[in-house]
């Protein structure tokens, strides 16, 4: 029964781009759905700069669902985002950051997030937005079903947040959640480091092992040292 009124509600749903006019509805919706109290600036951000994603779901003219989203390059990385892609990706690589994604209490369970989600990913791995290489956002620690809804969509745990939110006056942990598309990677961990060198071992005649293990640990030593280098600075540009 309950597939069947799912089909019958998404059906009816139509897709469309926020505009000016539907900042004051976007901002009760928010209220309502949201812990966080966002600016007044903001709201005229999402409804009319285009460097925002910002797709409504309406049902029968009334807005249900919203996503909201910010496609910017990887310079504009807050410092504890910084670390999201492999440091050998350009300054200008893109990367987009989830804001907000919600959907009225009596269209939950409808799969109005996962349509809004897809339309999003979509535009993203499409031929206009394949220079993107990274979706990530921040979560409430607590938030047990944005984090199962995100970790089925395959969505992984990047970092913990400690102290990340300030909801009604108190400290609240978060997590950073990423998905990498276009071929987009992460930095590599001591381990791939470890993997890489042990692949390249066994490729190895014992007679150039000296030679190849030299090149070997000045590569680990270079992207280490510069790799950690261009993170910083990208961490700090505003």
């Amino acid at each position: 029964m309950s597939q069947v009124l799912s089909l019958c509600v998404q059906q009816e749903v139509q897709l469309r781009f926020l505009c000016p006019h539907d900042l004051d509805e976007v901002k009760r919706l928010c209220a309502e759905w949201f812990p966080i109290e966002y600016p007044d600036t903001w709201y005229n951000d999402i409804t009319s700069n285009p460097r925002f994603y910002s797709l409504a779901a309406t049902h029968r003219a009334r807005i249900i669902g919203l996503i909201v989203a910010e496609i910017k390059p990887r310079s504009k990385l807050n410092k504890e985002d910084a670390d999201i892609l492999a440091s050998y990706y350009g300054p200008s690589v893109q990367v987009a950051y989830i804001l907000s994604l919600g959907v009225v209490g009596d269209f939950r369970r409808n799969g109005i997030a996962s349509l809004l989600l897809d339309s999003l990913l979509s535009f993203l791995t499409s031929k206009e937005g394949y220079d993107c290489k990274a979706v990530y956002l921040h979560v409430l620690a607590t938030n047990s079903v944005a984090l199962r809804f995100y970790e089925h969509r395959n969505f992984k745990p990047h970092s913990f947040l400690p102290y990340y939110y300030s909801i009604q006056g108190k400290p609240r942990d978060g997590f950073s959640y990423v998905l990498y598309v276009n071929g987009g990677q992460p930095p590599w961990s001591i381990i791939d480091y470890i993997s890489h060198c042990g692949k390249m071992l066994t490729k190895m005649q014992p007679c150039a092992l000296p030679k190849h293990m030299y090149h070997a640990i000045r590569s680990i030593i270079n992207r280490f040292l510069f790799g950690s280098s261009q993170q910083e600075n990208a961490g700090h540009v505003s």
